[in-house]
């Protein structure tokens, strides 16, 4: 049985898509749904009438139970797992680079992930989870995923440093050739509808250049950057979840790795290829940054993938143009993986 968190998220229900799609079915879905509807069951169960729009990231997937994070953590302190697990695969985490509770962060994305990693280690279970790029802060440390680098990080945010705080607890304990961390950078794509202003630039303006022909970004505050012309790692989500899957299918391999494309592109880049994909003539606005984002906005990252490749993964990226024109489809229909 392999334990997927974040089951119903922007990534996790990526990655049970991808394992039906390999006809993996023993899967145990853990997440959290929240239904305003009189007597949701969702904690316990996966009924068609919860309200949470995340359900819709699950629909049509094949799994053999679902179960809510905090009843599973349960299971775990108490180590009564009723299943026979070979994997826990934990893409659940708060995501929200905006929220400011130390506290939250500290138990649902330090605490939580902590007590899945003891429990697999103890059982020899294969345990993969996700960190994230948000860990280098402003870049000054650079991007590569050693472990100096990964020391030297200062994150810009309490998402981030909550993501940092695992890495270097993964480091403390010397378990860095046991499981298996991964530093996704700006990943977007299907089944991140409901993720609302955490969803990637694409996914927010896609209506409005359909309806409009016009997309607004940041202007840029350093003269070394033009409007538009700060750089993002982008990678779409296709191609991160075969990362993801590649490590369960080689549990040899351990460590923290960046999960990025290796190749920085521009937020007009980016723009450019959403207005020919939705057969739209180019118009960009620049609007000012709010005040609480100029401090901490990251002018670039790239993923150095150097210790992804010698760990032996060697499949292509597929490149900004191809994966938007292809996420334009779902977005079209607001269809799912």
């Amino acid at each position: 049985m392999i334990v997927v968190t974040g089951a119903a998220g922007f990534i996790g229900s990526c990655v049970v898509a991808q394992l039906n799609e390999r006809g993996q079915e023993d899967l145990v879905l853990v997440d959290h749904l929240e239904c305003t509807k009189d007597g949701c069951p969702h904690r316990r169960s996966l009924p068609e009438s919860c309200e949470d729009p995340k359900t819709k990231n699950l629909a049509n997937k094949k799994f053999a139970a679902y179960c809510d994070k905090a009843d599973f953590l349960d299971m775990i302190l108490k180590d009564q797992l009723p299943w026979d697990v070979s994997a826990i695969i934990h893409m659940g985490a708060c995501s929200s680079t905006t929220l400011q509770d130390a506290e939250y962060f500290q138990k649902n994305n330090f605490e939580y992930t902590r007590h899945l990693a003891q429990w697999a280690l103890d059982h020899k279970v294969r345990f993969i989870y996700a960190s994230s790029a948000a860990t280098y802060g402003d870049g000054s440390c650079g991007y590569k995923d050693d472990v100096e680098t990964i020391r030297r990080c200062r994150p810009l945010n309490l998402y981030g440093e909550s993501k940092q705080k695992l890495d270097e607890w993964i480091l403390d304990q010397n378990l860095l050739g046991q499981v298996v961390g991964l530093k996704f950078f700006n990943v977007f794509g299907p089944n991140e509808y409901h993720k609302k202003d955490m969803r990637s630039v694409i996914a927010k303006a896609y209506d409005g250049v359909v309806a409009e022909g016009k997309m607004r970004l940041f202007k840029s505050y350093k003269p070394e950057y033009g409007d538009g012309e700060q750089k993002r790692d982008f990678i779409y989500v296709k191609d991160a979840v075969d990362v993801v899957l590649f490590f369960l299918d080689h549990p040899e391999k351990n460590g923290i790795f960046n999960v990025g494309t290796g190749q920085a592109r521009t937020w007009n880049d980016l723009a450019q290829a959403l207005f020919k994909a939705t057969d739209q003539a180019p118009c960009i606005e620049y609007f000012e940054m709010p005040e609480v984002l100029k401090q901490r906005y990251q002018y670039f990252t790239q993923a150095d993938m150097a210790q992804l490749k010698e760990a032996g993964y060697t499949r292509s990226f597929t490149s900004l143009e191809e994966a938007i024109s292809d996420y334009a489809n779902f977005l079209s229909k607001k269809s799912y993986l």
